[in-house]
């Protein structure tokens, strides 16, 4: 059995490779040769050129066909095009950006995401209303259309080794560079679905040993537990034996936040993983907090390049003058605060508690 792996050297690719090893598959990896990845053995084909070029694309593959294509990089319109004649079975790989309300939260009514967002969730609907997740949705059509059969993957925001602009260097540069705070929205309650990057493989593997359960459907991806934004960053500090200080502000001063949370609101991004586990039988082969724990310390020893073009790319200016400067005129309004006194303490309590039961003004009343 022949497989192309268009892609392939990005976070989730050297897992989809080895996984098609194992299952008996001889493998091409047809990528643009800038970037190699230690884990890919030397059996595997590699196919240079550049996968966002039809042209160049149409070239390098020739007449070949194979059994298997799996798309993760590159046009993938295009892609689904020169290979509907070319592969026996088509699986791509797109992103929960299709969703509306994804990048644009406010177009829904109530504001953001239905949580969860299944896979039969609204898509974007015009380009006006969100260019990317427009183009996003839109190439899924088109994949549809010359792949009836095919497997399609919305792959959530990806974290661990090799990860192009890894969010989770915001918290990591923080601590090598020996900051004692940090800033975060909301009490950095923020859902954002992610996926560790083996996980994401795997799901896309599982489509793989079931051909006629996955054939025309599309698939969320991501971990089955998410981590809230103030979760990831303790789990990172605890990696790192480091203890910083998490300094909580509402979104609307939390700016240097906005690139942790890659949005500028604070709406959740939950996606509903019925679906795949139903069809697929998919759970996590890796838990997030190890997942996280393994992120942080590849980040540590392969750190991205100060002011490189990762760093552009997260749009994290670093400028912790600023930051001192925000946390110390946010602390100084809190302290000004005045105490305002209610006629009786606002509080809570379980409304079945049962005989006895007496409300509660605070956690340790």
């Amino acid at each position: 059995m022949k497989a192309l792996v268009i892609g392939g050297t990005g976070p989730s690719g050297h897992y989809i490779v080895n996984g098609l090893l194992s299952r008996g598959y001889s493998v091409a990896m047809l990528h643009s040769g800038k970037h190699e990845v230690a884990e890919i053995p030397a059996t595997v084909e590699h196919i240079h050129t550049d996968p966002f070029s039809e042209e160049a694309l149409r070239a390098a593959i020739g007449t070949r066909t194979f059994d298997l294509t799996i798309a993760a990089y590159g046009r993938l319109r295009r892609i689904a095009e020169i290979m509907a004649s070319r592969t026996g079975r088509f699986i791509s790989i797109g992103g929960a950006p299709a969703y509306r309300g994804y990048m644009n939260p406010a177009v829904l009514q109530p504001e953001g995401m239905p949580i969860p967002s299944a896979e039969d969730a609204p898509v974007v609907p015009v380009e006006e209303e969100d260019g990317k997740g427009w183009r996003v949705a839109k190439t899924e059509q088109a994949v549809f259309e010359k792949h009836p059969r095919a497997a399609h993957f919305r792959y959530p925001f990806l974290y661990g080794p090799y990860q192009i602009a890894p969010r989770e260097w915001c918290v990591v540069r923080r601590i090598l560079d020996g900051r004692k705070s940090i800033i975060i929205p909301d009490g950095g309650l923020t859902l954002n679905h992610s996926a560790y990057v083996e996980n994401a493989a795997h799901a896309v593997l599982l489509a793989v040993d079931r051909p006629e359960a996955s054939a025309g459907q599309i698939y969320n991806c991501g971990d089955e537990r998410m981590l809230t934004l103030r979760q990831t960053i303790d789990i990172i500090a605890r990696t790192l034996n480091y203890e910083i200080e998490i300094v909580s502000m509402p979104r609307e001063f939390a700016v240097p936040s906005r690139p942790m949370i890659a949005q500028p609101w604070t709406t959740h991004r939950v996606l509903d993983l019925t679906k795949i586990r139903t069809q697929l039988g998919y759970t996590d082969v890796v838990a997030p907090e190890r997942g996280l724990a393994i992120t942080a310390i590849w980040l540590k020893d392969h750190p991205l390049p100060a002011n490189g073009s990762d760093e552009k790319i997260l749009q994290d200016p670093f400028d912790y003058r600023a930051e001192d400067e925000l946390i110390a005129s946010w602390k100084m309004l809190c302290a000004k605060m005045p105490h305002v006194r209610f006629e009786r303490e606002p509080g809570y309590t379980a409304t079945y508690s049962g005989p006895g039961g007496k409300p509660r003004s605070s956690p340790f009343s």
